[in-house]
């Protein structure tokens, strides 16, 4: 069957360890699109930070951004799906890292704020190519703002550690995933990849069968699951790996070029 819609992830997906994408993985996406196919990216990068690299590929349709909380349009900036964390728990969640010391960083219309400047801002900005805020009264923004997203940066282990006791405490009513060994993240129960690739579909008309989703971390396990064609990176965790319905190269091997080369353009 042809694959008419295609969602990759950001890092460690599309793009290269050294934040670029191959020319020969643009060539491909480009020959795609000029098939009919839609292709996408699927991030938990706020919507700022992702339509810079969208743009600089070539694409033109909406994207998905903040682990699915948001789908955009590229051209107008016209939003197709919002979704925020409940304020109720977004305060808790507040309150659960203040009293354990933990960085937490907030995401309010599409900027980024945190309470003070730290190594830890400072490096996920880079990397993100964004700007933040720094806002003294945390609380009070927390508590009157819609959070598209929450995140915590810390080490791994520690993060692995407090993971059961936060889904306890949050698990049935807010979204929970790591996009990175270092990053935990809270979004609404419906702001996850996998519901937004479901949007997507049904806003072009395509079967979920001729989708393909291609990620490398847990937070790309929903739309993995959900895509007709389920793909994980060779570098990906294993547990997404056991999921997928193929395993590619690796995101500096060509990987999305490899897919799209097998499954659109030589079908």
């Amino acid at each position: 069957m042809p694959y008419r819609l295609i969602a990759m992830d950001l890092d460690d997906t599309l793009l290269t360890d050294e934040l670029t994408v191959s020319d020969a993985t643009r060539q491909a996406m480009n020959a795609a699109i000029a098939q009919g196919a839609h292709l996408t990216i699927a991030t938990g990068r706020m919507f700022d930070s992702a339509q810079k690299i969208a743009r600089q590929v070539g694409l033109n349709v909406p994207i998905i951004t903040y682990q699915g909380s948001l789908i955009k349009n590229l051209l107008d900036e016209e939003v197709l799906y919002e979704r925020s964390v409940p304020v109720d728990v977004a305060k808790q969640i507040y309150d659960y890292c203040r009293s354990h010391g933990l960085h937490l960083q907030s995401y309010i219309a599409d900027k980024l704020y945190v309470s003070e400047d730290t190594d830890k801002i400072k490096g996920y900005a880079k990397q993100s190519n964004i700007p933040y805020t720094i806002e003294p009264d945390f609380g009070r923004i927390i508590a009157n703002e819609r959070q598209t997203k929450l995140l915590i940066i810390d080490e791994p282990a520690k993060l692995d550690a407090l993971m059961p006791e936060l889904k306890e405490l949050f698990g049935s009513r807010v979204h929970l995933t790591k996009s990175k060994p270092n990053y935990l993240e809270f979004m609404h129960l419906e702001g996850t990849k996998g519901h937004a690739l479901r949007f997507l579909a049904s806003h072009y008309g395509i079967p979920m069968e001729e989708t393909i989703a291609m990620g490398d971390a847990m937070n790309d396990h929903e739309m993995v699951q959900a895509a007709g064609l389920g793909v994980a990176m060779a570098n990906a965790v294993p547990a997404l790996k056991e999921i997928a319905d193929f395993i590619t190269l690796s995101n500096n091997d060509d990987g999305v070029k490899h897919v799209l080369d097998k499954f659109v353009l030589n079908a």
